[in-house]
């Protein structure tokens, strides 16, 4: 054999060897891509059902949303009413009422009267410079000027 024979043996093996590494990795390859391609389908599958859940579950959400809207507006409009309600009894019968209240008290201390044997009574408070102070220290305060 002459050198250029045992050249290309080793060429021939090399390119084997070649081949057969780019065949294992080529097959490698074609495995992961059927596993990819079972895994996309299944998320595939399993979003579908996941995607149509979200949507109901939105769709009822904003339903909610719409309920309760309602409310809140049923209740301003109550509110604004017994707002307007309370300002017309207040303005109705507010007036009268202080009225007949001021006219009761006068008369029960009218008919209520003071005795003659009876002196008057003194006030109970006592007002320093804006204060009030109580009966009870009062005494104390007096005795302490003299």
């Amino acid at each position: 054999m002459s050198g250029g024979e045992v050249a290309g043996i080793l060429v021939a093996v090399f390119w084997a060897i070649l081949v057969s590494f780019l065949a294992v990795a080529l097959a490698r390859l074609a495995q992961t891509l059927r596993a990819t391609t079972r895994l996309v389908a299944d998320v595939t599958d399993q979003a579908v059902p996941l995607l149509s859940d979200a949507s109901q579950a939105v769709r009822s959400a904003q339903t909610q949303i719409d309920r309760v809207d309602a409310i809140a507006s049923d209740v301003q409009e109550v509110t604004s009413n017994a707002s307007a309600l309370s300002t017309t009894v207040a303005s109705t019968f507010g007036g009268p009422l202080v009225k007949v209240a001021a006219f009761g008290y006068g008369v029960r201390r009218a008919l209520g009267g003071r005795k003659e044997d009876v002196p008057a009574r003194t006030s109970r408070r006592t007002v320093i410079v804006g204060r009030t102070v109580p009966a009870a220290r009062r005494g104390k305060r007096n005795n302490r000027e003299k």
